[in-house]
């Protein structure tokens, strides 16, 4: 056997048993109390070693999917990348068989990291996207002298996707008696980055120093479009040379096949007077 292989069957073998210790938190039997005390505990500290909470927080399937089944999703692509790597790692050439024999399951662990953060990224840029309307809506609320509370509640009510998911979250947690500040720090660490964190600082700065809520407001809804203006035009402009790409990969080569064809079908009638 190859040393591909060994490192394939490794693979397999160390996905098994990290499978076994997994399932073994779970049993119910009241003889294996403390041994399923233990493994649950060492799940728990492998879940919060790999950063499974933000993950999950972030891309906004928490309340749906548990950590468990992201660990064992990614025990089991471990699994099947070390199958494939048995496949495939003999049949590769050279040394290039031993990175076939690693990658494959390490790629299938890392595969619903990744697949999670993709889904951050696009649950944020929904996020951003949805972001100048709320404002608005806030700035007036703040003109007519409603707080932030009832702002965030508001829109929780009639809004739909993550950013009113994320402001039901702070309405209920102003409702359950927590300070504003507290739930805007919530707020700021359920979702990184700095339109939600400038938009906390202007509430906080308007409730501590008093100054007008609804300009800031304004201002950050303006230059949240610009910006967002600027990225579809930027957008737009990379996307013309791959248009021009497949004009010049697939429409230009198959209009010149169709008249070959036609020259080809015509030829006698076009060489008759030669």
């Amino acid at each position: 056997m190859s040393v591909a292989g060994v490192l394939a069957a490794v693979a397999v073998l160390l996905a098994f048993a990290a499978m076994r210790e997994l399932l073994a938190g779970y049993r119910t039997d009241r003889t294996q109390s403390l041994p399923t005390f233990g493994s649950r505990r060492r799940a728990a500290a492998a879940m919060l070693r790999l950063g499974l909470p933000e993950r999950l927080a972030r891309s906004g399937f928490g309340p749906r999917v548990s950590m468990q089944a992201v660990l064992l999703g990614k025990l089991s692509g471990t699994l099947i990348g070390g199958v494939a790597a048995w496949v495939a790692a003999p049949a590769a050439p050279g040394r290039i068989s031993l990175l076939v024999a690693a990658g494959l399951p390490a790629a299938g662990f890392l595969l619903p990291d990744a697949l999670l953060e993709r889904e951050a990224r696009r649950r944020h840029r929904r996020l951003v996207g949805a972001l100048p309307d709320a404002l608005d809506l806030l700035a007036v609320g703040a003109t007519s002298g409603r707080g932030p509370a009832t702002g965030f509640a508001e829109i929780a009510r009639s809004g739909t996707g993550p950013l009113a998911d994320e402001l039901r979250m702070t309405a209920a947690d102003l409702s359950s008696g927590r300070s504003l500040a507290e739930a805007l720090r919530g707020l700021r660490d359920r979702v990184p980055g700095s339109e939600l964190a400038t938009l906390c600082a202007s509430i906080e700065r308007s409730h501590r120093l008093g100054s007008p809520l609804a300009e800031q407001l304004r201002r950050q809804s303006s230059a949240l479009r610009r910006d967002q203006r600027r990225l579809v035009e930027e957008r737009a402009a990379r996307a013309a040379p791959k248009i021009q790409l497949v004009v010049a990969l697939i429409l230009v080569p198959s209009v010149l096949l169709m008249i070959a064809a036609g020259l080809i079908a015509n030829a006698d009638t076009l060489l008759s007077g030669f």
